[in-house]
Protein backbone atom coordinates (compact mmCIF):
# COMPACT_ATOMS: atom_id res chain seq x y z
CA UNK A 1 0.00 0.00 0.00
CA UNK A 2 1.36 3.51 -0.94
CA UNK A 3 1.45 6.58 1.55
CA UNK A 4 0.23 9.26 -0.21
CA UNK A 5 0.17 12.80 1.39
CA UNK A 6 -2.75 15.10 0.88
CA UNK A 7 -2.77 17.23 -1.96
CA UNK A 8 -2.59 20.86 -1.41
CA UNK A 9 -5.68 23.05 -1.43
CA UNK A 10 -6.11 26.20 -2.69
CA UNK A 11 -7.47 28.40 0.05
CA UNK A 12 -10.63 29.51 -0.93
CA UNK A 13 -12.87 32.56 0.38
CA UNK A 14 -15.92 32.17 1.88
CA UNK A 15 -17.05 36.16 2.42
CA UNK A 16 -16.19 38.02 -0.77
CA UNK A 17 -15.73 41.75 -0.47
CA UNK A 18 -15.78 44.70 -2.36
CA UNK A 19 -13.24 47.31 -2.29
CA UNK A 20 -15.33 49.85 -3.74
CA UNK A 21 -18.31 49.40 -1.13
CA UNK A 22 -16.06 49.35 2.05
CA UNK A 23 -14.44 52.55 0.38
CA UNK A 24 -17.95 54.00 -0.01
CA UNK A 25 -19.11 53.34 3.81
CA UNK A 26 -15.67 54.96 4.81
CA UNK A 27 -16.41 58.11 2.41
CA UNK A 28 -19.84 58.13 4.09
CA UNK A 29 -18.24 57.58 7.99
CA UNK A 30 -15.60 60.41 6.88
CA UNK A 31 -18.36 62.95 5.96
CA UNK A 32 -20.47 62.28 8.81
CA UNK A 33 -17.66 63.04 11.02
CA UNK A 34 -16.50 66.37 9.18
CA UNK A 35 -20.20 67.08 9.36
CA UNK A 36 -20.50 66.54 12.80
CA UNK A 37 -17.58 68.68 13.51
CA UNK A 38 -18.73 71.62 11.07
CA UNK A 39 -22.31 71.23 12.30
CA UNK A 40 -23.29 71.05 8.83
CA UNK A 41 -23.58 69.21 5.94
CA UNK A 42 -20.27 68.78 4.05
CA UNK A 43 -21.55 66.79 1.22
CA UNK A 44 -19.17 66.24 -2.11
CA UNK A 45 -16.43 68.25 -0.21
CA UNK A 46 -16.18 65.59 2.47
CA UNK A 47 -16.18 62.52 0.18
CA UNK A 48 -13.63 64.12 -2.41
CA UNK A 49 -12.04 64.79 0.83
CA UNK A 50 -11.80 61.87 2.08
CA UNK A 51 -10.65 60.19 -1.51
CA UNK A 52 -8.30 62.63 -1.71
CA UNK A 53 -6.14 61.72 1.84
CA UNK A 54 -7.32 58.01 2.34
CA UNK A 55 -8.18 56.37 -0.55
CA UNK A 56 -4.44 54.48 -1.67
CA UNK A 57 -4.14 53.85 2.64
CA UNK A 58 -7.30 52.35 2.59
CA UNK A 59 -6.68 50.70 -0.56
CA UNK A 60 -2.69 49.36 0.55
CA UNK A 61 -4.68 47.57 3.64
CA UNK A 62 -6.98 46.14 1.99
CA UNK A 63 -4.56 44.66 -0.45
CA UNK A 64 -2.71 43.69 1.97
CA UNK A 65 -5.57 41.48 3.91
CA UNK A 66 -6.12 40.28 0.44
CA UNK A 67 -2.59 39.23 0.17
CA UNK A 68 -2.66 37.54 3.94
CA UNK A 69 -5.40 35.76 3.22
CA UNK A 70 -7.59 37.49 5.91
CA UNK A 71 -10.12 39.20 3.43
CA UNK A 72 -11.34 38.38 -0.51
CA UNK A 73 -12.04 41.63 -2.61
CA UNK A 74 -13.21 41.13 -5.57
CA UNK A 75 -11.68 44.15 -7.42
CA UNK A 76 -8.13 42.78 -6.69
CA UNK A 77 -6.44 39.88 -8.34
CA UNK A 78 -8.20 36.73 -7.56
CA UNK A 79 -4.89 34.91 -7.69
CA UNK A 80 -3.31 36.72 -5.40
CA UNK A 81 -5.67 35.61 -2.47
CA UNK A 82 -3.16 34.45 0.40
CA UNK A 83 -0.41 34.47 -1.69
CA UNK A 84 1.93 35.18 1.37
CA UNK A 85 0.51 31.93 2.89
CA UNK A 86 2.21 29.91 -0.23
CA UNK A 87 5.08 32.07 -1.00
CA UNK A 88 8.04 33.50 0.80
CA UNK A 89 7.52 31.59 4.34
CA UNK A 90 10.89 31.14 5.08
CA UNK A 91 11.60 34.17 4.03
CA UNK A 92 13.28 36.93 7.00
CA UNK A 93 12.65 39.52 4.67
CA UNK A 94 8.99 39.49 3.90
CA UNK A 95 8.00 40.31 7.27
CA UNK A 96 10.75 43.77 7.41
CA UNK A 97 9.23 44.58 3.91
CA UNK A 98 6.13 44.17 4.05
CA UNK A 99 6.05 46.61 7.58
CA UNK A 100 7.50 49.04 5.34
CA UNK A 101 4.66 48.95 2.43
CA UNK A 102 1.58 48.76 5.05
CA UNK A 103 3.85 52.03 6.41
CA UNK A 104 3.30 53.57 2.96
CA UNK A 105 6.60 53.43 1.60
CA UNK A 106 6.94 52.42 -2.72
CA UNK A 107 9.79 50.44 -3.73
CA UNK A 108 11.82 52.41 -3.89
CA UNK A 109 12.26 53.26 -0.22
CA UNK A 110 12.25 49.62 0.40
CA UNK A 111 15.00 49.00 -2.31
CA UNK A 112 17.30 52.22 -0.40
CA UNK A 113 16.68 50.37 2.70
CA UNK A 114 17.90 47.36 1.50
CA UNK A 115 20.78 48.61 0.00
CA UNK A 116 21.59 50.92 3.26
CA UNK A 117 21.32 47.59 5.44
CA UNK A 118 23.26 45.33 2.51
CA UNK A 119 20.96 43.06 2.08
CA UNK A 120 20.46 40.81 -0.42
CA UNK A 121 18.93 42.44 -3.56
CA UNK A 122 18.53 39.90 -5.84
CA UNK A 123 15.73 38.66 -2.75
CA UNK A 124 14.43 42.00 -1.73
CA UNK A 125 13.61 42.36 -6.21
CA UNK A 126 12.30 39.21 -6.06
CA UNK A 127 9.77 39.84 -2.97
CA UNK A 128 8.95 43.07 -4.40
CA UNK A 129 8.42 41.92 -8.01
CA UNK A 130 5.52 38.89 -6.84
CA UNK A 131 3.96 41.95 -4.80
CA UNK A 132 4.02 43.90 -7.71
CA UNK A 133 2.64 46.97 -5.52
CA UNK A 134 2.78 49.46 -8.71
CA UNK A 135 0.14 47.35 -10.46
CA UNK A 136 -2.30 46.84 -7.60
CA UNK A 137 -3.38 50.43 -7.58
CA UNK A 138 -7.16 51.24 -8.40
CA UNK A 139 -8.50 54.55 -9.42
CA UNK A 140 -11.52 55.53 -7.07
CA UNK A 141 -14.62 56.88 -8.17
CA UNK A 142 -16.63 57.49 -5.20
CA UNK A 143 -16.55 61.30 -5.73
CA UNK A 144 -17.67 60.79 -8.96
CA UNK A 145 -20.18 58.73 -7.72
CA UNK A 146 -22.00 60.88 -5.30
CA UNK A 147 -21.42 63.57 -7.74
CA UNK A 148 -23.94 61.68 -10.17
CA UNK A 149 -26.29 61.03 -7.82
CA UNK A 150 -26.61 64.57 -6.59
Amino acid sequence: MSQCSPAKTAVRPSVRMSVYDRGELEALRHKWIESEKAGRDLGEWAIRCWVREHWNGFLRERWLEHLQGRAFWIELDHDDFGLLQRAFQESPLIEPILHRLIAGQENLDVINWAIDTDLPMDHVLDILETLDINSRRIECHLDRRFSQAG
